[in-house]
């Protein structure tokens, strides 16, 4: 028997509230669980316990530096190496990281979800493909919205002034940019069912592949 294969890694991005979460569901479905390790960048957010409470909601948490990606990349090249690792489980309400995580172990496909995961060169090199989600900028914001009052008990106001300050600008810096990257670009999200069915045939594609390579 040819020895095991590494994972397949799957980079989906796309600005904030673009179907991101909902595209790697579809995939998720088409392909089967049982396949998949699914990581969002969101979890290495970095711990800002060290700053009084009224600071912490003053940081640009949509700028890159906002976020440990060096232990996201640490994380999935012992996920390319078949070794499991602990994901951090992050509180959106304090902005802080909880002391506990989340054991991830390997699986035929890894995918790593998030609005910048294309922007550090580092961690784009590890994506064998990538995934661009394009929805409408006002789309996004209703989804956000929703979002943060729903589950991260957000204010109405608190919303709208982080997305004017921060959310917009560094989109335009950063997330847009990056669209560039990617190899494959899905208009509308999570409702466009044709391109994600292609993307699911091709990594059933990929996964038979490299099952003939093990035999």
């Amino acid at each position: 028997m040819a020895e095991k294969t590494q994972p397949i890694v799957i980079g989906v991005a796309g600005g904030t509230g673009s179907g991101k979460t909902t595209v790697a569901s579809r995939i998720l479905e088409r392909v089967g669980a049982e396949h998949i390790t699914y990581i969002a960048h969101d979890a290495y957010y970095r711990d800002l316990g060290h700053l009084p409470e009224r600071l912490r909601a003053q940081v640009n948490f949509d700028h890159p530096d906002a976020l440990e990606t060096e232990l996201l990349i640490e994380h999935l090249k012992k996920l390319r190496a078949g070794k499991p690792v602990e994901i951090p489980i992050y509180d959106f309400t304090t902005h802080t990281r909880t002391e506990r995580t989340r054991r991830v172990e390997v699986a035929p496909v890894v995918i790593i979800e998030g609005i910048l995961v294309f922007v550090e060169a580092e961690l784009r090199k590890l994506f064998d493909v990538k995934i661009y989600i394009d929805t409408d900028a006002d789309v996004r914001f209703i989804r956000r919205l929703r979002r943060d009052i729903e589950e991260r008990d957000r204010s109405v106001e608190s919303v709208c002034e982080q997305y004017l300050s921060t959310v917009r600008p560094m989109h335009l810096e950063f997330v847009e940019p990056s669209k560039r990257y990617a190899d494959v670009i899905i208009p509308e999200g999570g409702f466009n069912e044709v391109a994600i069915e292609m993307v699911a045939a091709r990594i059933r594609g990929l996964l038979a592949e490299g099952l003939e390579r093990e035999v």
